[in-house]
């Protein structure tokens, strides 16, 4: 029987029995949506889909959404508790130039047969660049006054830097830096983390993205990837307050504009 009398006995048209799927092959979109989340294991799709958008990929964030659950790497954010009745401070005005304000803190974490090992970072306000993240077994305050001065060398003094209440900040070595170079050190209040709430933001990606993620066998060893990560942050990795720029791309653009 002929494809015409075949179709006409089973009441279907035969443009459908000939229709020939032109939809593309999306096993290699796939592949790489998998490599990007494998490499970077705690970004979420839509910070994938800036990056494939960056590679060259003409996708929509709708698809790389569909296959991203398809291929079961949608994380599971755990949101905290907020009381409603909780007071609110005020919020500080934001940066309008790089180096206007920076923001330092610290972090713990240990090598593999737990030694512990700190790390002080320091974060420009406007720019959101990861100026520094010193790498020690314990750091004091003299050890923050050589960076916060190697920084300055390189960039300028800050107006102002954000800080907590803790030891190595009210040093006398950071208050007779910071008083020879004009530089404010603005304290956040007692228990209140939230006062310095950009470097508190910086500090969980860094853990959740490098020192969860990685093993460190060595002082030199937690250095080297913490610095490389470090580097990727401000090169490559898409910031969200940036309008999706890396913090290398926002700082050119925003100097470019200074010079007109």
């Amino acid at each position: 029987m002929s494809e015409r009398r075949g179709c006409a006995a089973l009441g279907v048209g035969r443009s459908g029995i000939r229709y020939r799927s032109t939809k593309p092959d999306q096993a290699p979109l796939r592949m790489r949506i998998c490599d990007l989340a494998k490499s970077r294991v705690r970004y979420g799709y839509f910070r994938i889909y800036i990056l494939l958008r960056r590679e060259g990929w003409r996708v929509n964030h709708k698809r790389v959404h569909r296959l991203y659950r398809d291929e079961g790497l949608s994380l599971r954010l755990k949101r905290p508790r907020r009381n409603v009745s909780a007071a609110h401070r005020e919020r500080q005005p934001a940066a309008l130039r790089p180096n206007e304000r920076w923001s330092m803190d610290f972090v713990s974490d240990a090598l593999f047969d737990g030694r512990r090992l700190r790390a002080l970072t320091v974060v420009d306000a406007f720019t959101r660049e990861a100026l520094a993240i010193e790498v020690d077994q314990g750091i004091k305050g003299e050890q923050v006054v050589a960076v916060v001065g190697r920084l300055a060398l390189l960039r300028g003094a800050p107006g102002a830097i954000q800080v907590d209440n803790g030891p190595e900040f009210v040093s006398k070595a950071l208050d007779r830096w910071a008083y020879e170079n004009g530089v404010t050190l603005d304290f956040s209040r007692p228990g209140k983390p939230t006062d310095n709430a950009l470097v508190e933001s910086f500090n969980g990606r860094l853990r959740d993205e490098c020192l969860n993620a990685n093993w460190f066998l060595s002082l030199a060893d937690a250095r080297s990837k913490i610095e490389t990560w470090r580097r990727h942050y401000n090169e490559s990795r898409p910031h969200t307050a940036l309008g999706w720029r890396t913090p290398q791309e926002f700082a050119l653009a925003a100097a470019l504009q200074a010079a007109e």
